[in-house]
């Protein structure tokens, strides 16, 4: 069974950094693109960025100039550098993938969501 395992939130003041790395786990044959989303109280989840296998990167206007979205293919990881935090940026963070376990055989997997909290 493939899985998406996150780490690397917590508590930050603002203007501060944190890095999220998202792991994933299992029988792989293939990912594709790999995402970082993330869902505040009473709000939509939204897409923050986003990576390629090839590298291609794609940013929220809201997150530009300070997130950086990066993966290594080898380890199957996916890292989302988080800099110059806002209380603005206070979420549950999620990564997902679309992984192919086979080759004609390709799952929209998500993690469980690690909390980011940026305090003022």
């Amino acid at each position: 069974q493939v899985q998406l395992v996150e780490s690397g939130g917590g508590l930050v003041q603002a203007g501060g950094s944190l890095r999220l790395s998202c792991v994933a786990t299992g029988r792989i044959f293939n990912i594709n693109v790999m995402n970082w989303y993330r869902q505040a109280p009473g709000k939509q989840r939204e897409l923050v960025a986003a990576i390629t296998s090839g590298g291609s990167t794609n940013y929220a206007n809201s997150v530009k100039g300070r997130f950086t979205i990066s993966r290594d293919n080898a380890k199957n990881t996916v890292y989302l550098q988080m800099n110059s935090l806002k209380p603005g940026d206070t979420a549950v963070y999620y990564c997902n993938a679309t992984i192919a376990v086979a080759p004609q055989d390709l799952q929209n997997l998500w993690g469980q969501g690690t909390q980011v909290t940026v305090s003022s």
